[in-house]
């Protein structure tokens, strides 16, 4: 990438031929009178490959009193030595680069075609055709569909047109989940009202009932004391005290048991002449 640049800016300043020798561009010798204005341009252009690369590479190369085009042809040295070697290892990357090592189609496409650049540039050549079977085959089960489409395609779609696909694929994958993974979402994080609310009501039918069973049922309000003679809750239709102010209460209300006193008389009437409680 670096080198096509490079290459596309030097050609549209017109120093290509500082960098890539030219047929008619020959450089001229030092009593030449063109020198002085060569060897400025040539200083520019070597200023620029200096200033574009990093620091590593640039101790590496420089070189004092180097021309551009020398320092171009080590930087390219340094990348295209031993090709076999570079083509045997980048192949091995091109076969299992798969999408899933990637957050989306564009970074795995990306991927692809920066490998079979640097196949190129070694002198090994990735074909279009090769280039798509590839990138077909590393895709993820949501994609079978296309997948599918793209080869049985005839003749097989070029490589920026399949990588279009993918992008839309991805797209509308992504807008058909979103809702439905919100949704299942929302659902397991609130349980139904209708359960708590049967719950709740089975509860009030409980408690009223067991209440209503322990009131005699006549609906007639009777005043009740514990051992202390007090009033403490009031029965029927109604019960208050410690159990609450309606019948919704969720507690039932404890059993009733009469004081140990012969003298307890809760209904206010006289006994009749003669009469004695029993022990």
């Amino acid at each position: 990438m670096w080198a096509e640049l490079f290459e596309t800016h030097a050609h549209a300043t017109q120093v290509l031929h500082h960098i890539i020798p030219q047929a008619d561009m020959e450089p001229p010798t030092r009593t030449d009178a063109s020198y002085a204005r060569w060897a400025t341009l040539d200083s520019t252009v070597k200023q620029w490959i200096y200033s574009t690369i990093s620091f590593d590479l640039l101790a590496t190369v420089m070189e004092k009193g180097s021309t551009a085009m020398t320092t171009w042809n080590r930087i390219a040295s340094m990348f295209e030595d031993n090709q076999n070697s570079r083509v045997v290892a980048l192949d091995q990357d091109f076969i299992s680069t798969r999408m899933e090592d990637f957050p989306n189609v564009s970074a795995y496409c990306q991927r692809l075609k920066h490998i079979s650049d640097q196949l190129r540039n070694v002198g090994a050549l990735v074909s279009d055709h090769r280039l798509v079977l590839q990138l077909v085959s590393g895709l993820t089960e949501p994609f079978r569909g296309v997948v599918t489409l793209i080869r049985q395609s005839e003749p097989l779609p070029p490589f920026l047109k399949v990588r279009s696909m993918l992008i839309l694929e991805e797209s509308g994958l992504a807008k058909m989940s979103g809702p439905a993974s919100q949704t299942a979402l929302h659902t397991s994080a609130s349980p139904p009202r209708a359960s708590d609310d049967s719950f709740q009501q089975r509860t009030t039918n409980r408690n009223t009932q067991g209440h209503s069973n322990y009131c005699s049922g006549s609906g007639q309000n009777h005043n009740y004391s514990g051992n202390s003679g007090k009033p403490k809750k009031k029965c029927g239709s109604r019960y208050t005290g410690s159990f609450g102010s309606s019948g919704s209460s969720t507690a039932a209300p404890p059993p009733w048991r009469p004081p140990q006193s012969a003298s307890w008389n809760p209904w206010g009437w006289a006994p009749p002449p003669g009469w004695a409680p029993s022990p």
